[in-house]
């Protein structure tokens, strides 16, 4: 793999950070009831994450010589309880894998600031899998 094609990997997991931003937006502004109360907070706190790893995403993307990308790929709409939490979870669970790799592609391509950089972003998606997960009672 060469750099170039590290930087579209990074722009297509940008692109999916911005689905979650959309998509916990929706969800913390939908998902009602007793039971999701907590959790609705919870989400409030992923969804501010999620807008830092976009950021941190952009900036690596820039610091490689890429630009950004501005495509936010379609968001269902899905604001029933339970089954938004399945999409953010399928979601957070395919960031997490994508995280991993990218992690290791760094390694590999010798840009070891840029897996360090990307080392919190694969722990707070880990986080978020972990909640969402005991949430669904998974």
């Amino acid at each position: 793999m060469d750099q170039q094609s590290f930087i579209a990997l990074l722009n297509e997991d940008l692109q999916s950070e911005y689905r979650s931003i959309v998509q916990y937006t929706q969800h913390t502004a939908t998902i009602s009831g007793p039971e999701y109360q907590s959790l609705v907070e919870e989400l409030k706190v992923h969804l501010h994450q999620e807008l830092d790893h976009a950021t941190t995403l952009a900036g690596q993307i820039t610091f490689l010589g890429g630009v950004p990308t501005v495509s936010v790929p379609e968001v269902p709409s899905v604001p029933d309880g339970a089954a938004a939490l399945r999409l953010d979870l399928e979601l957070e669970e395919t960031q997490l894998d994508r995280y991993r790799e990218r992690v290791a592609q760094a390694t590999d391509l010798g840009l070891p600031d840029v897996a360090e950089a990307l080392r919190p972003l694969l722990q707070q998606t880990q986080d978020h899998v972990m909640d969402l997960r005991n949430a669904l009672g998974d």
